[in-house]
Protein backbone atom coordinates (compact mmCIF):
# COMPACT_ATOMS: atom_id res chain seq x y z
CA UNK A 1 0.00 0.00 0.00
CA UNK A 2 1.53 3.57 -1.37
CA UNK A 3 1.23 5.21 2.28
CA UNK A 4 2.36 8.47 0.84
CA UNK A 5 -1.05 8.96 -0.82
CA UNK A 6 -2.68 9.58 2.47
CA UNK A 7 -0.13 11.95 3.72
CA UNK A 8 -0.20 13.81 0.43
CA UNK A 9 -4.08 14.02 0.47
CA UNK A 10 -4.08 15.24 3.97
CA UNK A 11 -1.10 17.99 3.21
CA UNK A 12 -3.02 19.40 0.08
CA UNK A 13 -6.28 19.31 2.07
CA UNK A 14 -5.05 21.72 5.16
CA UNK A 15 -3.27 23.80 2.75
CA UNK A 16 -6.36 24.88 0.50
CA UNK A 17 -8.78 24.74 4.11
CA UNK A 18 -6.43 27.62 5.25
CA UNK A 19 -7.20 29.45 2.15
CA UNK A 20 -10.35 28.74 1.52
CA UNK A 21 -12.73 28.19 4.59
CA UNK A 22 -11.42 30.94 6.87
CA UNK A 23 -12.40 33.23 3.53
CA UNK A 24 -16.12 31.36 3.18
CA UNK A 25 -16.49 31.59 7.05
CA UNK A 26 -15.93 35.86 7.21
CA UNK A 27 -18.86 35.90 3.88
CA UNK A 28 -20.83 33.49 5.99
CA UNK A 29 -21.04 35.56 8.99
CA UNK A 30 -21.55 38.98 7.28
CA UNK A 31 -24.69 37.12 6.21
CA UNK A 32 -26.57 39.67 8.81
CA UNK A 33 -24.79 42.84 7.61
CA UNK A 34 -25.99 41.80 4.31
CA UNK A 35 -29.82 40.54 4.99
CA UNK A 36 -29.96 44.13 7.26
CA UNK A 37 -28.58 46.57 4.34
CA UNK A 38 -30.67 44.84 1.43
CA UNK A 39 -33.93 44.20 0.79
CA UNK A 40 -35.06 40.81 -0.07
CA UNK A 41 -35.41 41.53 -3.72
CA UNK A 42 -31.97 43.52 -4.00
CA UNK A 43 -30.59 40.08 -2.43
CA UNK A 44 -32.39 38.28 -4.99
CA UNK A 45 -31.12 40.64 -8.18
CA UNK A 46 -27.51 40.17 -6.68
CA UNK A 47 -27.80 36.30 -5.98
CA UNK A 48 -29.57 36.64 -10.24
CA UNK A 49 -26.81 38.14 -11.68
CA UNK A 50 -24.09 36.18 -9.97
CA UNK A 51 -25.30 32.88 -11.61
CA UNK A 52 -25.82 34.16 -14.45
CA UNK A 53 -22.00 34.64 -14.27
CA UNK A 54 -21.89 31.18 -13.43
CA UNK A 55 -23.80 29.98 -16.56
CA UNK A 56 -21.28 32.22 -18.95
CA UNK A 57 -18.64 30.50 -17.24
CA UNK A 58 -18.53 26.32 -18.83
CA UNK A 59 -19.47 28.22 -22.53
CA UNK A 60 -16.50 31.12 -22.78
CA UNK A 61 -14.29 28.65 -20.82
CA UNK A 62 -15.19 25.52 -23.03
CA UNK A 63 -14.86 24.16 -19.43
CA UNK A 64 -10.56 24.05 -20.27
CA UNK A 65 -9.75 24.82 -17.46
CA UNK A 66 -10.36 21.36 -16.33
CA UNK A 67 -8.67 19.41 -19.09
CA UNK A 68 -5.74 21.98 -18.43
CA UNK A 69 -5.98 20.72 -14.78
CA UNK A 70 -6.04 17.21 -15.67
CA UNK A 71 -3.01 17.08 -18.21
CA UNK A 72 -0.68 19.35 -16.22
CA UNK A 73 -0.98 16.96 -13.03
CA UNK A 74 0.53 14.45 -15.40
CA UNK A 75 3.24 16.52 -17.13
CA UNK A 76 3.71 18.67 -14.20
CA UNK A 77 7.31 17.93 -14.24
CA UNK A 78 7.76 18.64 -17.69
CA UNK A 79 7.92 22.33 -17.99
CA UNK A 80 7.70 22.43 -22.13
CA UNK A 81 4.33 20.28 -21.71
CA UNK A 82 3.25 22.16 -19.07
CA UNK A 83 4.09 25.70 -21.26
CA UNK A 84 1.95 24.16 -24.58
CA UNK A 85 -1.00 23.35 -22.17
CA UNK A 86 -1.46 26.62 -20.67
CA UNK A 87 -0.05 28.69 -23.97
CA UNK A 88 -3.37 26.81 -25.96
CA UNK A 89 -5.52 27.06 -23.78
CA UNK A 90 -5.48 30.72 -22.33
CA UNK A 91 -4.77 31.29 -26.00
CA UNK A 92 -8.53 29.80 -26.58
CA UNK A 93 -10.00 31.45 -23.87
CA UNK A 94 -8.94 34.62 -24.77
CA UNK A 95 -10.45 34.37 -28.87
CA UNK A 96 -13.51 33.62 -27.12
CA UNK A 97 -13.80 36.54 -24.83
CA UNK A 98 -12.89 38.92 -27.60
CA UNK A 99 -15.99 37.25 -29.36
CA UNK A 100 -18.07 37.63 -25.94
CA UNK A 101 -17.33 41.55 -25.90
CA UNK A 102 -18.19 41.77 -29.13
CA UNK A 103 -21.58 40.26 -28.95
CA UNK A 104 -21.77 42.12 -25.95
CA UNK A 105 -21.20 45.40 -27.21
CA UNK A 106 -23.98 44.66 -30.15
CA UNK A 107 -26.76 43.34 -27.76
CA UNK A 108 -26.13 45.79 -25.28
CA UNK A 109 -27.78 48.58 -28.10
CA UNK A 110 -31.10 46.49 -27.92
CA UNK A 111 -31.02 45.59 -23.83
CA UNK A 112 -31.75 48.54 -20.82
CA UNK A 113 -30.20 47.55 -17.80
CA UNK A 114 -28.10 49.31 -15.48
CA UNK A 115 -26.11 46.49 -14.49
CA UNK A 116 -25.15 44.63 -18.03
CA UNK A 117 -21.52 46.44 -17.39
CA UNK A 118 -20.73 44.56 -13.85
CA UNK A 119 -22.19 41.12 -15.65
CA UNK A 120 -19.69 41.58 -18.17
CA UNK A 121 -16.60 42.48 -16.23
CA UNK A 122 -17.15 39.98 -13.34
CA UNK A 123 -18.10 37.12 -16.42
CA UNK A 124 -14.22 38.17 -17.99
CA UNK A 125 -12.92 38.64 -14.16
CA UNK A 126 -14.00 35.13 -12.80
CA UNK A 127 -12.89 33.58 -16.45
CA UNK A 128 -9.32 34.27 -15.61
CA UNK A 129 -9.55 33.42 -12.39
CA UNK A 130 -10.77 30.16 -12.61
CA UNK A 131 -8.48 29.27 -15.17
CA UNK A 132 -5.10 30.54 -13.42
CA UNK A 133 -6.47 28.23 -10.58
CA UNK A 134 -6.54 25.21 -12.22
CA UNK A 135 -3.18 26.20 -13.52
CA UNK A 136 -2.05 26.91 -9.64
CA UNK A 137 -3.38 23.19 -9.19
CA UNK A 138 -2.06 21.35 -11.89
CA UNK A 139 1.02 22.44 -11.39
CA UNK A 140 1.12 21.35 -8.11
CA UNK A 141 1.60 24.82 -6.02
CA UNK A 142 -1.61 24.27 -3.77
CA UNK A 143 -0.37 26.98 -1.38
CA UNK A 144 -0.31 30.11 -4.44
CA UNK A 145 -3.88 28.17 -5.02
CA UNK A 146 -5.05 28.42 -1.47
CA UNK A 147 -3.26 32.40 -1.08
CA UNK A 148 -5.21 33.27 -4.33
CA UNK A 149 -8.69 31.98 -3.17
CA UNK A 150 -7.73 33.44 0.22
CA UNK A 151 -6.58 37.26 -1.48
CA UNK A 152 -9.79 36.75 -3.85
CA UNK A 153 -12.33 36.01 -1.39
CA UNK A 154 -11.21 38.53 1.53
CA UNK A 155 -10.66 41.60 -0.95
CA UNK A 156 -14.06 40.72 -2.18
CA UNK A 157 -15.90 40.69 1.51
CA UNK A 158 -13.90 44.29 2.14
CA UNK A 159 -14.88 45.71 -1.03
CA UNK A 160 -18.49 44.57 -0.45
CA UNK A 161 -18.62 46.10 2.90
CA UNK A 162 -16.48 49.05 2.04
CA UNK A 163 -19.52 49.63 -0.37
CA UNK A 164 -22.52 48.85 1.34
CA UNK A 165 -21.58 50.30 4.67
CA UNK A 166 -19.51 53.34 3.61
CA UNK A 167 -20.93 54.76 0.15
CA UNK A 168 -24.42 52.99 0.08
CA UNK A 169 -23.60 51.25 -3.15
CA UNK A 170 -26.12 48.43 -2.57
CA UNK A 171 -26.88 46.25 -5.43
CA UNK A 172 -23.92 47.63 -7.58
CA UNK A 173 -21.52 47.48 -4.33
CA UNK A 174 -21.50 44.00 -3.97
CA UNK A 175 -21.31 43.36 -7.95
CA UNK A 176 -18.40 45.67 -7.97
CA UNK A 177 -16.54 44.57 -4.96
CA UNK A 178 -17.01 40.45 -6.23
CA UNK A 179 -15.09 41.95 -9.50
CA UNK A 180 -12.26 43.74 -7.84
CA UNK A 181 -11.80 40.59 -5.35
CA UNK A 182 -11.59 38.47 -8.44
CA UNK A 183 -9.47 40.68 -10.20
CA UNK A 184 -6.98 40.73 -7.28
CA UNK A 185 -6.94 37.07 -7.43
CA UNK A 186 -6.05 37.37 -11.08
CA UNK A 187 -3.22 39.58 -10.38
CA UNK A 188 -1.71 37.48 -7.39
CA UNK A 189 -2.03 34.26 -9.44
CA UNK A 190 -0.01 35.24 -12.37
CA UNK A 191 2.78 36.86 -10.70
CA UNK A 192 2.61 34.28 -7.82
CA UNK A 193 2.85 31.64 -10.25
CA UNK A 194 4.76 33.60 -13.00
CA UNK A 195 2.59 32.35 -15.83
CA UNK A 196 4.43 34.94 -18.47
CA UNK A 197 6.87 32.10 -18.34
CA UNK A 198 4.64 29.81 -19.44
CA UNK A 199 2.37 31.99 -21.96
CA UNK A 200 3.70 32.20 -25.43
CA UNK A 201 2.03 32.92 -28.86
CA UNK A 202 4.60 29.96 -29.96
CA UNK A 203 4.10 27.57 -27.68
CA UNK A 204 0.74 27.10 -29.27
CA UNK A 205 -0.18 23.58 -30.24
CA UNK A 206 -2.82 21.64 -32.59
CA UNK A 207 -2.48 18.51 -31.08
CA UNK A 208 -2.14 19.78 -27.54
CA UNK A 209 -5.42 21.78 -28.57
CA UNK A 210 -7.23 18.95 -29.61
CA UNK A 211 -6.28 16.64 -26.53
CA UNK A 212 -7.84 19.51 -24.26
CA UNK A 213 -11.07 19.72 -26.24
CA UNK A 214 -11.82 16.13 -26.61
CA UNK A 215 -11.33 16.27 -22.88
CA UNK A 216 -13.43 19.62 -22.04
CA UNK A 217 -16.08 19.89 -24.90
CA UNK A 218 -17.85 16.80 -23.26
CA UNK A 219 -17.89 18.55 -19.83
CA UNK A 220 -19.53 21.60 -21.20
CA UNK A 221 -23.09 20.19 -21.04
CA UNK A 222 -22.02 19.11 -17.29
CA UNK A 223 -21.08 22.64 -16.58
CA UNK A 224 -24.20 23.96 -17.81
CA UNK A 225 -26.15 21.33 -15.98
CA UNK A 226 -24.59 21.96 -12.71
CA UNK A 227 -25.91 25.61 -13.64
CA UNK A 228 -29.48 23.92 -13.98
CA UNK A 229 -29.20 22.47 -10.82
CA UNK A 230 -27.78 25.85 -9.03
CA UNK A 231 -29.58 28.76 -11.33
CA UNK A 232 -32.69 27.60 -13.28
CA UNK A 233 -34.22 26.86 -9.48
CA UNK A 234 -33.67 30.83 -8.68
CA UNK A 235 -34.38 31.91 -12.42
CA UNK A 236 -37.78 29.81 -12.31
CA UNK A 237 -38.29 31.38 -8.90
CA UNK A 238 -37.81 34.83 -9.75
CA UNK A 239 -40.24 34.61 -12.83
CA UNK A 240 -43.13 32.69 -11.00
CA UNK A 241 -42.66 33.63 -7.12
CA UNK A 242 -40.64 37.18 -7.78
CA UNK A 243 -37.63 38.71 -6.54
CA UNK A 244 -37.98 39.05 -3.03
CA UNK A 245 -38.56 34.57 -3.20
CA UNK A 246 -35.25 34.61 -5.08
CA UNK A 247 -33.64 36.36 -2.06
CA UNK A 248 -34.95 33.81 0.20
CA UNK A 249 -33.82 30.96 -1.73
CA UNK A 250 -30.31 32.71 -1.69
CA UNK A 251 -30.56 32.72 1.63
CA UNK A 252 -32.08 29.38 2.43
CA UNK A 253 -28.89 27.82 0.28
CA UNK A 254 -26.23 29.47 2.46
CA UNK A 255 -26.41 27.49 5.04
CA UNK A 256 -26.37 23.90 3.19
CA UNK A 257 -23.65 25.64 1.05
CA UNK A 258 -21.42 25.57 4.24
CA UNK A 259 -21.19 21.91 3.39
CA UNK A 260 -20.37 22.41 0.12
CA UNK A 261 -17.53 24.50 0.48
CA UNK A 262 -15.78 21.99 2.57
CA UNK A 263 -16.33 19.58 0.53
CA UNK A 264 -14.74 21.48 -2.41
CA UNK A 265 -11.75 21.66 -0.41
CA UNK A 266 -11.57 18.08 0.21
CA UNK A 267 -12.44 17.33 -3.71
CA UNK A 268 -9.72 19.78 -4.74
CA UNK A 269 -7.42 17.46 -2.78
CA UNK A 270 -9.12 14.11 -3.49
CA UNK A 271 -9.41 14.48 -7.13
CA UNK A 272 -5.87 15.25 -7.55
CA UNK A 273 -4.47 12.58 -5.29
CA UNK A 274 -6.70 9.97 -7.35
CA UNK A 275 -5.38 11.34 -10.43
CA UNK A 276 -1.74 10.81 -9.25
CA UNK A 277 -1.99 7.89 -7.80
CA UNK A 278 -4.64 6.25 -10.83
CA UNK A 279 -1.95 3.33 -11.84
CA UNK A 280 -1.32 1.91 -7.98
CA UNK A 281 -2.86 -1.90 -7.55
CA UNK A 282 -5.00 -1.13 -4.70
CA UNK A 283 -6.49 1.99 -5.81
CA UNK A 284 -9.99 0.89 -6.25
CA UNK A 285 -9.33 -0.21 -2.31
CA UNK A 286 -8.13 3.11 -1.15
CA UNK A 287 -10.97 4.89 -3.41
CA UNK A 288 -13.18 3.00 -1.52
CA UNK A 289 -11.41 4.16 1.96
CA UNK A 290 -12.07 7.36 1.15
CA UNK A 291 -15.11 7.58 -0.50
CA UNK A 292 -16.52 5.82 2.74
CA UNK A 293 -14.76 7.84 5.48
CA UNK A 294 -15.93 11.41 2.94
CA UNK A 295 -19.74 10.37 2.70
CA UNK A 296 -19.96 9.71 6.55
CA UNK A 297 -17.64 12.80 7.96
CA UNK A 298 -20.13 14.89 5.84
CA UNK A 299 -23.72 12.96 7.14
CA UNK A 300 -22.11 14.10 10.29
CA UNK A 301 -21.87 17.43 9.41
CA UNK A 302 -25.27 17.93 7.71
CA UNK A 303 -26.48 15.79 10.86
CA UNK A 304 -25.36 18.40 13.12
CA UNK A 305 -25.98 21.46 10.99
CA UNK A 306 -29.65 20.75 10.86
CA UNK A 307 -30.05 20.06 14.58
CA UNK A 308 -28.00 23.63 15.66
CA UNK A 309 -30.13 25.59 12.71
CA UNK A 310 -33.10 26.30 14.88
CA UNK A 311 -30.92 28.52 16.90
CA UNK A 312 -28.24 29.75 14.45
CA UNK A 313 -31.22 30.83 11.85
CA UNK A 314 -32.69 33.27 14.37
CA UNK A 315 -29.68 34.65 15.29
CA UNK A 316 -27.86 35.32 12.06
CA UNK A 317 -30.73 36.23 10.03
CA UNK A 318 -33.06 39.25 9.73
CA UNK A 319 -36.83 38.24 10.32
CA UNK A 320 -37.81 39.53 6.73
CA UNK A 321 -36.13 36.31 5.31
CA UNK A 322 -38.08 33.70 7.62
CA UNK A 323 -39.49 32.16 4.95
CA UNK A 324 -36.24 31.07 3.88
CA UNK A 325 -35.69 28.45 7.45
CA UNK A 326 -38.17 25.41 6.18
CA UNK A 327 -36.37 24.49 2.79
CA UNK A 328 -33.09 24.16 4.43
CA UNK A 329 -33.11 20.77 5.58
CA UNK A 330 -33.92 19.97 2.39
CA UNK A 331 -31.16 21.42 0.87
CA UNK A 332 -29.12 20.16 2.97
CA UNK A 333 -29.94 16.56 2.81
CA UNK A 334 -29.79 17.25 -1.15
CA UNK A 335 -26.01 18.43 -0.53
CA UNK A 336 -25.14 14.84 0.55
CA UNK A 337 -26.15 13.20 -2.64
CA UNK A 338 -24.50 15.85 -4.25
CA UNK A 339 -21.12 14.89 -2.47
CA UNK A 340 -21.58 11.55 -3.45
CA UNK A 341 -22.56 12.64 -7.18
CA UNK A 342 -19.20 14.65 -7.22
CA UNK A 343 -16.81 12.23 -5.92
CA UNK A 344 -18.30 8.71 -7.99
CA UNK A 345 -17.66 11.76 -10.83
CA UNK A 346 -13.62 11.66 -9.99
CA UNK A 347 -13.93 7.97 -11.26
CA UNK A 348 -15.60 8.68 -14.27
CA UNK A 349 -12.46 11.63 -14.45
CA UNK A 350 -9.54 9.35 -13.67
CA UNK A 351 -10.92 7.70 -16.92
CA UNK A 352 -11.20 10.17 -19.20
CA UNK A 353 -15.03 9.46 -19.76
CA UNK A 354 -15.88 13.20 -19.30
CA UNK A 355 -19.10 11.87 -21.89
CA UNK A 356 -20.46 9.71 -19.35
CA UNK A 357 -20.20 12.72 -16.62
CA UNK A 358 -21.65 14.49 -19.38
CA UNK A 359 -24.82 12.37 -19.60
CA UNK A 360 -25.33 11.51 -16.15
CA UNK A 361 -25.56 15.22 -15.62
CA UNK A 362 -27.62 16.44 -18.72
CA UNK A 363 -30.92 14.01 -17.44
CA UNK A 364 -30.71 14.96 -13.68
CA UNK A 365 -30.53 18.88 -15.06
CA UNK A 366 -34.25 18.05 -17.01
CA UNK A 367 -35.46 15.95 -14.05
CA UNK A 368 -34.74 18.95 -11.83
CA UNK A 369 -36.52 21.47 -14.15
CA UNK A 370 -39.46 19.35 -14.99
CA UNK A 371 -39.91 18.56 -11.19
CA UNK A 372 -39.73 22.43 -10.18
CA UNK A 373 -41.88 23.44 -13.27
CA UNK A 374 -44.68 21.00 -12.23
CA UNK A 375 -44.66 21.62 -8.58
CA UNK A 376 -43.87 25.51 -7.65
CA UNK A 377 -47.64 26.65 -8.46
CA UNK A 378 -48.60 24.01 -5.81
CA UNK A 379 -45.95 24.14 -2.77
CA UNK A 380 -44.40 27.15 -3.81
CA UNK A 381 -40.14 27.80 -2.83
CA UNK A 382 -40.34 24.17 -1.35
CA UNK A 383 -40.47 23.07 -5.46
CA UNK A 384 -37.01 24.90 -5.55
CA UNK A 385 -35.81 22.63 -2.60
CA UNK A 386 -37.38 19.31 -3.75
CA UNK A 387 -36.22 18.95 -7.30
CA UNK A 388 -32.90 19.40 -6.29
CA UNK A 389 -32.78 17.15 -4.15
CA UNK A 390 -35.16 14.56 -6.39
CA UNK A 391 -32.52 15.06 -9.38
CA UNK A 392 -29.33 14.62 -7.00
CA UNK A 393 -31.01 11.49 -5.80
CA UNK A 394 -31.30 10.26 -8.78
CA UNK A 395 -27.88 10.97 -9.91
CA UNK A 396 -26.01 9.43 -7.41
CA UNK A 397 -28.43 6.25 -7.89
CA UNK A 398 -27.74 5.87 -11.60
CA UNK A 399 -23.61 7.13 -11.17
CA UNK A 400 -23.12 4.35 -8.28
CA UNK A 401 -25.20 1.58 -10.80
CA UNK A 402 -22.81 2.61 -14.10
CA UNK A 403 -19.31 3.21 -11.73
CA UNK A 404 -20.01 -0.53 -10.36
CA UNK A 405 -20.51 -1.89 -14.22
CA UNK A 406 -17.81 -0.06 -16.47
CA UNK A 407 -15.29 0.46 -13.57
CA UNK A 408 -15.09 -1.46 -9.66
CA UNK A 409 -17.71 -2.06 -6.75
CA UNK A 410 -18.35 0.70 -4.86
CA UNK A 411 -18.85 -0.96 -1.17
CA UNK A 412 -20.80 1.84 0.99
CA UNK A 413 -21.14 0.73 4.68
CA UNK A 414 -24.49 0.30 4.83
CA UNK A 415 -24.57 -0.23 8.84
CA UNK A 416 -23.28 3.03 8.78
CA UNK A 417 -25.72 4.25 6.36
CA UNK A 418 -28.79 3.07 8.05
CA UNK A 419 -27.38 4.34 11.47
CA UNK A 420 -26.73 8.07 10.25
CA UNK A 421 -30.10 8.05 8.10
CA UNK A 422 -32.44 7.25 11.26
CA UNK A 423 -30.11 10.07 13.11
CA UNK A 424 -30.74 12.43 10.15
CA UNK A 425 -34.71 11.27 10.14
CA UNK A 426 -34.93 12.21 13.74
CA UNK A 427 -33.29 15.46 13.04
CA UNK A 428 -35.58 16.99 10.49
CA UNK A 429 -38.72 16.16 12.54
CA UNK A 430 -37.39 18.28 15.77
CA UNK A 431 -36.54 21.28 13.45
CA UNK A 432 -39.62 21.08 12.20
CA UNK A 433 -41.17 20.87 15.45
CA UNK A 434 -38.73 24.12 16.31
CA UNK A 435 -39.35 23.30 20.47
CA UNK A 436 -36.14 24.86 21.34
CA UNK A 437 -35.39 22.46 24.47
CA UNK A 438 -36.20 19.86 22.47
CA UNK A 439 -34.02 21.06 20.09
CA UNK A 440 -30.95 21.19 23.00
CA UNK A 441 -31.82 17.51 23.55
CA UNK A 442 -31.52 16.78 19.69
CA UNK A 443 -27.71 18.60 19.75
CA UNK A 444 -26.51 16.35 22.70
CA UNK A 445 -28.33 13.06 22.04
CA UNK A 446 -27.15 13.64 17.65
CA UNK A 447 -23.65 14.45 18.74
CA UNK A 448 -22.87 11.27 21.30
CA UNK A 449 -24.35 8.70 19.27
CA UNK A 450 -22.78 9.98 16.09
CA UNK A 451 -19.37 10.03 17.57
CA UNK A 452 -19.74 6.12 18.92
CA UNK A 453 -21.11 5.23 15.86
CA UNK A 454 -18.23 6.88 13.84
CA UNK A 455 -15.92 6.38 15.59
CA UNK A 456 -13.75 4.29 13.61
CA UNK A 457 -13.95 6.89 10.49
CA UNK A 458 -13.04 9.61 13.00
CA UNK A 459 -10.30 7.71 14.05
CA UNK A 460 -8.93 7.31 10.96
CA UNK A 461 -9.14 11.20 10.61
CA UNK A 462 -7.72 11.32 13.77
CA UNK A 463 -4.52 9.37 12.76
CA UNK A 464 -3.66 11.09 9.69
CA UNK A 465 -3.52 14.03 11.60
CA UNK A 466 -1.55 13.10 14.47
CA UNK A 467 0.79 11.60 11.57
CA UNK A 468 1.22 14.74 9.77
CA UNK A 469 1.84 16.74 13.15
CA UNK A 470 4.08 14.51 13.96
CA UNK A 471 5.88 14.86 10.52
CA UNK A 472 5.72 18.73 11.19
CA UNK A 473 7.71 18.63 14.47
CA UNK A 474 10.22 16.06 13.56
Amino acid sequence: MNKNREKNFLRSTLIITVGKVCTQLITFFLLPLYTSLLSTEEYGTVDLLNTLVSLLLPIITLQLELAAFRYLTENRNNFEISKKIISTSILIVTLIIVAFLAICGIASQFINNEYKFYLIINVIAHVFCSIFLQYSRGLGDNKNYAIGSFLSATTTVLFNVLFLVVFKFRVIGMLLGTFLGQLFGVIYLFLSLKLYRYISIKSYDKKTKNILLKYSVPLIPNGLSWWIFGVSDRVIVSIVLGLSSTGLLSVGNKFPSVITYIYNIIYLSLSENIIVYSKDKDISNYYNKMFNVILNFFIIITIMLIACMPFIFNIMINESYNGAYNIIPILSIANIFNVTVSMLGIVYTVNNDTKAVANTSIVSAIINIIVHISLIKFIGLYAAAISTLASYVIMAIYRLYTTRKKYFCINIDKKMLFINGILMVMSVIIYYLNINIVSVFNIILSGFILFIVNKKYLNIIIKLLKNKLLKVRN
